[in-house]
């Protein structure tokens, strides 16, 4: 598994933040993707989920996500669900996962360990961004690209 350290540009997305069962999220990101369609914009592949807290740490009721897609042009707010942010350039630990959506997270340490032995620090949540669908590869085909924000330790 190769993990590195690199510049994530500047970019915008379009998201809904929910609360509760990941079961939730093929519905919700549909939401996000199918509003994203009838605007005027380019929908920037892949489309990702931001996990704010663990199903080890909390129930599934108080799990705390968001999921959405970014996109090129000009949206100047969302709906009542769905809400538009500029995400600013910044340095983010990476790897590529290979195998179910589910197992994603069984590489976190790798990449908070790498972090630390490179002296830089997590300075955010996780973002998972999906890069083909279950729809198109088999399960242990699907590739997750694994991301944390990081800052350098003075």
């Amino acid at each position: 598994m190769a993990i590195e350290i690199k510049t994530i540009p500047q970019y915008q997305v379009a998201f809904i933040h929910q609360k509760g069962s990941y079961t939730q999220i093929p519905e919700v990101l549909g939401k996000v993707v199918g509003w994203l369609m009838t605007q005027d914009v380019e929908i920037q592949m892949p489309i990702y989920g931001t996990y704010y807290n663990s199903p080890h740490e909390v129930t599934e009721e108080e799990l705390d996500w968001e999921v959405g897609a970014a996109f090129t042009g000009k949206l100047k707010e969302g709906t009542e669900d769905i809400h538009i942010k500029t995400i600013p350039e910044h340095q983010a630990v990476s790897t590529i996962f290979q195998g179910p959506y589910g197992e994603a997270a069984s590489v976190y340490m790798d990449l908070i360990e790498y972090t630390q032995k490179e002296g830089y620090q997590i300075a955010g949540a996780p973002l998972e961004s999906y890069l083909n669908s279950p729809d198109e590869v088999a399960e242990s085909e699907l590739l997750t690209e694994i991301q944390f924000p990081v800052v350098k330790i003075p």
